[in-house]
């Protein structure tokens, strides 16, 4: 595979950089308007029976940029959005950029108290939602409702500079809290610009949105299709855990790009619909988790070499979704690669004095160029840590230390080895296990607290959470789980909890990680015989899918070490026996 043109200085060309390409100073809606202008007749966006052209969209999105202006959107100004995937979110958040705002995503499946945390935190000039879905607001914030107040006072939008802000994202934070990171127009229009480079969507093409809008990969998919002319497929609310609905949605729309984490794409391998997908995908993207190579060989031995391509991206929310990029090509051998720097992005791995390591040894990676965030929402001294001065750039030039090791190959490309602190990827979600941590200790009855991320299986990574009761106190798993699941999102709750009468120390008295055991949850099945051959069904999956000898018709399926990749991967099961039901049903009738 032939490396794409790469530039370098420092000690034998070590510090190796994207191509230079300029990208002006356009923002995202200058670029969407553009589009409307040259293509207005042509479909943009498609969800369920609804159509819309260009030129629907952008009256839809014109009016309500209008209303919000007259709110107090405007630049360096924060909007929420606390909508369901639907049409209306996609017009929201481009009416919010057409009124010069940032939008700050609020995901109505997360625990209130999490969101109410991140409403003060960023202090929005309004929230946009509809429905039920922000019953949790506080009273004093404002906010309109799409359903109720689609007419009233409007106001002239403002036209928002290439560096202020595009949106907020909200990630895992190591103090107990999360942490917004703020984005630029000119940062994720660099990242949308380089996509189009190099994979050239054409008006042919249809790309799928299904990733949370709390999530960063959503932001290419909302806005990648929309300033190319290509159209935008929105998926139904939940449909991002429903392999079978997923390969129905991509066959009826003919979907030619969609992303998956590598944990969910394993998934949707496994669902006997999505062979019939070959037709109509072009590419499939991954990013958000190393990419296993086995996953890799699977892929093509399902899709064969005249299927869709196979691409390997990688990049922190600090820095626009993505600064690296790996085809994967059909009879490749060897571990995948996160590959090559996009353009106007360079990649520094380099040891514990910045200085660059030699080719084929291990650093730390960090990032530079236009696509770094401006750093965290009022955060001055966690952004001094995290972006620091580049001493082999120039005068205020920036570096990101991702915390992420590496290590360059002889072609260029960098290999993903790992982390240097207590950051984890659990199904592609970024967790900091300090965050974890600080919410397991404030549990009734807990005096301490240490949260690991174990693989004890290939391929199945958990966490598990570790605690020392307080005296005369014996913290039941279920009461532990409920607390949590009160306060942080479902992919940050532990999949076990291991009671100690003492954390294991080190030498030096720390907390030894190495010695916390293993989670038995075997010994947490029950012996409860199933009474009707559906229940004899249902535990026999339930071990198969947890990796047990056994489960009782009482055991609930999260209990033992289940997750929502999991109750994915069981409903698939259960569909091909002959039943039905959705991930949801899983987490609504745990037990068989």
């Amino acid at each position: 595979m032939e490396p794409p043109p790469l530039t370098g200085h420092g000690r034998g060309g070590r510090l190796a950089n994207g191509p230079v390409h300029r990208i002006g100073d356009q923002t995202l809606p200058q670029l969407f308007a553009a589009q409307v202008a040259r293509t207005p007749d042509a479909t943009a966006l498609v969800s369920g029976d609804i159509r819309l052209s260009y030129a629907q969209l952008a009256a839809r999105v014109d009016r309500l940029a209008e209303l919000l202006a007259a709110r107090g959107a405007g630049p360096e100004r924060l909007v929420g959005v606390a909508l369901p995937r639907s049409v209306e979110l996609v017009v929201t958040l481009l009416a919010i950029h057409r009124a010069g705002a940032a939008y700050l995503p609020l995901d109505v499946d997360y625990p209130a108290d999490r969101l109410r945390y991140m409403i003060a935190d960023a202090a929005p000039a309004l929230v946009v939602t509809a429905g039920r879905a922000g019953d949790w607001l506080p009273d004093d914030m404002p906010r309109l409702y799409l359903d109720a107040a689609t007419t009233g006072g409007a106001a002239a939008t403002t036209v928002p500079l290439p560096d202020q802000p595009a949106y907020v994202i909200y990630t895992s934070g190591s103090t107990g809290r999360p942490k917004g990171v703020v984005v630029s127009h000119r940062a994720i229009v660099n990242r949308l610009l380089w996509m189009q480079a190099e994979y050239g969507l054409t008006a042919d093409d249809r790309v799928l949105q299904k990733t949370p809008a709390s999530f960063d990969v959503s932001v290419w998919e909302f806005f990648w299709p929309l300033i190319t002319g290509a159209a935008l497929v929105v998926a139904r609310p939940g449909g991002h855990q429903d392999p079978a609905y997923l390969a129905r949605l991509i066959e009826a729309e003919r979907v030619t790009t969609v992303h998956f984490v590598p944990s969910m794409l394993r998934v949707f391998l496994a669902e006997p619909a999505a062979v019939r997908c070959a037709s109509a995908l072009r590419r499939v993207i991954c990013s958000g988790e190393a990419f296993p190579a086995e996953l890799r060989d699977r892929f093509y031995a399902g899709y064969g070499t005249g299927g869709p391509r196979l691409h390997n991206l990688y990049g922190p929310t600090e820095a626009a979704v993505d600064v690296t990029y790996w085809p994967c090509a059909p009879g490749e051998r060897g571990p995948v690669p996160i590959g090559w720097p996009v353009s106007n992005t360079g990649l520094r791995v380099l040891d514990d004095r910045l200085c660059p390591v030699p080719t084929g040894q291990v650093g730390e990676l960090y990032l530079t160029g236009v696509q770094l965030a401006r750093g965290y929402l009022n955060r001055a001294g966690l952004t001094a840590q995290r972006f620091v001065a580049d001493p082999h750039g120039g005068p205020g030039e920036r570096m990101y230390r991702t915390g992420d090791l590496a290590r360059r190959r002889a072609d260029g490309a960098l290999e993903y080895l790992g982390r240097v602190d207590h950051q984890v990827k659990i199904r592609g979600f970024r967790i900091e296990l300090g965050e974890v941590e600080a919410a397991l200790a404030a549990c009734p009855g807990v005096a301490q607290a240490a949260v690991l991320a174990r693989e004890d299986r290939p391929g199945d990574r958990r966490l598990v959470g570790y605690l020392v009761p307080e005296p005369g106190s014996a913290p039941a798993d279920d009461a532990l789980r409920t607390h949590l699941a009160a306060r942080l999102p479902e992919y940050m709750v532990p999949a076990a909890f291991v009671s100690l009468p003492a954390m294991p120390l080190s030498a030096n008295g720390k907390l030894d990680r190495g010695a916390l055991p293993a989670p038995d949850f075997a010994a947490l099945a029950t012996a409860a015989a199933p009474r009707t051959p559906r229940e004899e069904l249902l535990c026999r999956l339930y071990a198969e899918i947890l990796g047990l000898p056994a489960v009782g018709v009482s055991d609930s399926f999260f209990t033992l070490g289940g997750d929502s990749i999991k109750a994915t991967t069981l409903v698939s099961r259960l569909r091909a026996a002959g039943l039905t039901g959705t991930p949801q049903d899983v987490f609504s009738h745990p037990t068989p």
